[in-house]
């Protein structure tokens, strides 16, 4: 069967998406559910039954509640160190003194990544753990179904009322009997979120028609992602978060003294901060919160402050399930806070824990196979046969030391069930399918494999390929291998113990995957029997064994194939950056030693190579004059200056050239230097945070002035007149609208008390970006259009790279712009003085491109996790949340690094093209055909990728 080329590209696509579907869909864990919402509410279970005959137990009912009214103050991005820490005793103070000496109960809870705000407030409420899937639906919050806190509150006649974070709205709707949300996205506003919440605040703690009260404040969160943990700007806010604490404290003690029951005040975050003020993460300052319990029930401290205990955050549903009377939500995996309920009676606090046993080991019922097995189902019923038997000394009124004694034993045992049930189903919700993860591997593999044996086939005029699977051997094979993986299929499905997605699928349906893996398989080894048979046949021309692969080739390909093979492991993958950065220090050597090789021992060895050393800086000298830098013409007296003048530029240029690796080489140490990323090192100080304190904020200001200035003497090279002024102004107004917003001040300014959102400034540079970028585009279309001439279409490529620029530089952090600045310059020397000597093919310089991009990814701080995701960029110059501009924005700069490089890479070879000696060198090829290749030899020094460049370009100029 033969295939076009169009065909079987779209073919392969569909085949890998296909294989794409099947691995995501076994790398994200399903998670751990009980029944729908609908059916979740049921008769509690009884008490324990006492052995023996005659004694049965009379509390069968959900206990009572042990709060009058609750409220939830959600302080997001509320890291531990903020109460705790000594930020904690600087600016909040009143919280401070009611941890350590006052009624309440202080831990760190523990959130499970991914630490972004929707899946948090899903833990905080179901007591479940969401997976990374809910980070994509974070955006855009959808209703929650599951069993929940909220919704077991407004079933059971509970009257709720919130004010903060919309996606409580979202997640929640129509529970709520008043509500006002705030959008949480536009992380400029730091003041307005949290006013809107503050000010409902007095009217509703005076009123009596609630039950739950529910605040959720994004003002902490917003300084983060702008300004990070260490701004001055969060001190202000925690003394403002503090006085809000203060005032609903001592209205809920004051509420008290008519009340039979008391009331609880709940402070906790949804997650915290990095140090970059970031989160999604799994560092400690993203996953720590603090959780307090504020209430008159709880005895009052005395003793000193010990360091609070770790507990989950899935442990807050249950533990307010309980204190609200209310059933714990079917798909919750936290456990009892016990000290909270520590004050009530023996038989209440065994009550309470065996509620919390039977939803645990009920959901483990439900979810595995296997669950009569599991340590903690086996623990869980040893403590419920104590706990009967506890219950039927009680009811026979003892109530001697015995009594306690034991009962603080079945306490004991209870608690040790919980926390094995907890920790089986929270693994669960790690385990991958991974035999779905298997199949959709090898579908990518042998499709990314067979793209690669047809790329001769894809590089002719008649692109075909062919899969004869009608011979009798691959037909024979083809057979064999279907009824093999159907016979593993079989095996794996009838043997798995936990729930597999590619087995639930039909059987035709798995068949048709079966054969689809042996057709691909038979196609890829009727591929390498084809170029098996074709290497042993005879060469027609000699001089094609004549290509051989130099160092820089070689290092190419493996260097390509070693990062495509670390991928396979997930510590690489935590430190993918070192593998980059490796790579391109490795390349710089590389690229010098080639450069000595061109200047002085190919010389020595080959006389005849010095004339195409120096053709190739005449090269460079002829790109310049192409590049319109202008040379006043000499007079006849002053030609024998001009000559030496030349020849010292000349000479100029390849010192210079030799140098250049070793100056891209300190530019990358340099940017290393700049930020940490990765997971392992990532917590260490760099020269980032030392720039973004407070106390640096001069020498960062001198640093992001330099920084525009040398992106202008860079870009402007190759900018229009018109677009130099608008590179010129766009720049100041950069660094205007940091200065604004109070990043970095202006030479006369003393201190940045007039700190503003910046709109203005940043809707000025936009301006300019779209007028550049305008330029450019008016430039492609007249080449295409009206002129053929291709210079055209390479100013208007670069006048649109300029302009990409600039909305980098707006977006860039100020200690980042150096980032900016070592690209621009690194591309400037790679063109001149590397690209163009050593005369490289577009292979080599795509694969160049590729590698330096990936490494400027890391070089901008970012990481392979999600805390690391500039937020922040989405809201330069917006005075609201817009959905597509702040995805844009951020997508933009958080990819800027790889962006920018493939752009430049697309400038390059336009402009090579539209080039003299580009064309000159085209015009031999043109003129001896096939023979292109002997010509390529000759000029340079060429690898087997110049030759396989040349051979294809002279075969296609010849057809």
């Amino acid at each position: 069967m033969r295939l076009r080329s169009g065909v079987f590209a779209c073919s392969c696509l569909l085949v890998e998406a296909l294989g794409v579907a099947l691995f995501l869909r076994g790398f994200f864990p399903v998670p751990v559910r009980s029944l729908p919402r609908r059916e979740a509410r049921g008769d509690p279970p009884a008490e324990p039954a006492p052995p023996g005959p005659g004694t049965v137990s009379n509390w069968t009912k959900i206990p009572p509640p042990l709060f009058r009214k609750v409220v939830i103050v959600l302080i997001d991005a509320l890291r531990d160190d903020f109460v705790f820490g000594s930020k904690g005793k600087q600016f909040m103070p009143y919280t401070t003194q009611v941890v350590e000496k006052g009624t309440s109960y202080s831990f760190i809870a523990e959130a499970k990544p991914p630490t972004v705000t929707m899946p948090r407030i899903k833990a905080l409420m179901t007591g479940s753990i969401p997976g990374f899937i809910d980070v994509i639906v974070n955006l855009n919050s959808p209703v929650l179904l599951d069993d929940n806190l909220i919704w077991q509150a407004k079933t059971a006649g509970k009257r709720i009322i919130f004010y903060g974070d919309d996606t409580w709205v979202k997640l929640f709707p129509k529970h709520f009997v008043e509500y006002d949300g705030t959008t949480s996205f536009f992380v400029s506003d730091f003041t307005e979120v949290d006013d809107n919440v503050t000010r409902h605040l007095d009217r509703a703690l005076k009123r009596e028609d609630w039950d739950l009260l529910i605040l959720h404040y994004l003002g902490l969160d917003h300084i983060g992602h702008m300004t990070g943990p260490n701004s001055p700007l969060v001190g202000p806010k925690l003394r403002e978060m503090d006085n809000i604490l203060k005032k609903i404290h001592i209205s809920l003690l004051s509420k008290e003294g008519e009340a039979s029951l008391p009331n609880l005040l709940v402070v906790c975050g949804d997650h915290g901060m990095s140090e970059t003020g970031s989160h999604g993460g799994s560092s400690e300052g993203e996953v720590h919160t603090p959780l307090l319990f504020v209430s008159s029930a709880f005895e009052k401290r005395n003793g000193p402050l010990t360091q609070p205990a770790l507990v989950q955050q899935t442990d807050l549903a249950s533990t307010l399930a309980i204190g609200l009377g209310l059933p714990i939500s079917r798909n919750s995996v936290g456990n009892l806070i016990l000290p909270v309920v520590g004050g009530k009676t023996m038989r209440e606090q065994l009550r309470f824990v065996h509620l919390n046993g039977f939803q645990l080991s009920r959901l483990l019922r439900e979810n595995t196979p296997a669950y009569e097995k599991d340590p903690g189902y086996e623990h869980f019923k040893i403590a419920e046969k104590s706990h009967g038997n506890w219950i039927k000394l009680y009811l026979e009124g003892n109530n001697s030391e015995i009594l306690l004694n034991l009962g603080k034993k079945v306490l004991k045992q209870y608690l040790e069930a919980l926390k094995t049930l907890s920790s089986s189903l929270s693994k669960q919700v790690a385990q991958y399918d991974m035999y779905s993860m298997t199949v959709g591997t090898v579908i990518i593999m042998e499709v990314l494999l067979l793209l690669l044996l047809s790329v001769p086939k894809a590089l002719s005029s008649r692109a075909e390929f062919e899969v004869p699977l009608s011979t009798p051997l691959f037909s024979l094979l083809f057979y064999l291998m279907c009824l093999m993986l159907c016979a593993v299929h079989v095996v794996v499905c009838t043997s798995a113990e936990s729930l597999c997605y590619f087995c639930s699928m039909s059987w035709l349906t798995a068949v048709g995957v079966m054969i689809l893996i042996s057709a691909l398989m038979c196609g890829i080894l009727s591929a390498i029997t084809k170029i098996l048979e074709n290497s042993r046949l005879p060469l027609k021309n000699p001089v094609v064994s004549g290509c051989s692969w130099s160092e820089i080739d070689v290092l190419i390909l493996a260097g390509t194939i070693g990062h495509v093979l670390s991928l396979g492991a997930s510590s690489f993958i935590e430190e993918e950056h070192q593998t980059w950065y490796f790579l391109i220090n490795t390349l710089c050597l590389a690229l010098s030693q080639e450069l000595c090789r061109n200047n002085f021992l190919l010389k020595e060895c080959h006389p005849q190579h010095s004339t195409t050393v120096k053709q190739n800086f005449d090269s460079m000298g002829e790109a310049s004059e192409y590049k319109n830098i202008d040379i006043p013409e000499a007079g006849d007296s002053k030609l024998g200056k001009a000559t030496s003048s030349a020849d010292f530029v000349k000479r100029s240029d390849k010192w210079i050239s030799l140098a250049s690796p070793w100056i891209i080489l300190i530019c990358c140490r340099l940017l290393r230097s700049l930020n940490q990323t990765g997971v392992q090192w990532a917590h260490r100080p760099d020269f980032g945070h030392w720039l973004t304190s407070s106390e640096h904020k001069t020498e960062l200001s001198f640093l992001a002035a330099v920084s525009l200035l040398m992106i202008f003497s860079l870009v402007q090279r190759r900018c229009s007149l018109v677009s130099k002024i608008a590179m010129a102004l766009g720049l100041l107004g950069v660094y205007s609208y940091r200065a604004a917003i109070g990043n970095v001040i202006f030479p006369w300014q003393h201190d940045s008390k007039d700190i503003s959102k910046g709109i203005t400034e940043a809707r000025f540079v936009y301006v300019f970006v779209l007028g550049i970028i305008f330029t450019g585009t008016k430039d492609l279309l007249k080449s295409q259009v009206i002129s053929a001439d291709s210079s055209v279409k390479s100013t208007g490529l670069w006048e649109m790279y300029s302009g990409l620029v600039l909305l980098a530089a707006l977006l860039f952090r100020p200690h980042n712009l150096p980032v900016l600045v070592f690209c621009l310059l690194i591309q400037s020397m790679m063109t001149k003085y590397i690209w163009r000597p050593l005369k490289f093919d577009a292979a080599q310089i795509t694969i160049m491109h590729y590698w330096f991009g990936q490494a400027f990814f890391y070089f901008q701080g970012n990481s392979n996790g999600i805390a690391t995701v500039d937020v922040s960029a989405g809201f330069v110059g917006l005075e609201s949340y817009v959905e597509i501009p702040a995805i844009f924005l951020t997508a933009f700069a958080t990819y800027a690094g790889p962006l920018l490089w493939a752009i430049h890479l697309l400038c390059y070879l336009s402009s090579e093209v539209s080039s003299p000696t580009f064309h000159s060198s085209l015009l031999r090829c043109r003129c001896f055909g096939t023979g292109a290749f002997r010509l390529c030899l000759e000029d340079s020094k060429h690898s087997g990728i110049n030759c396989l460049s040349a051979i294809v370009w002279g075969g296609r100029r010849k057809e």
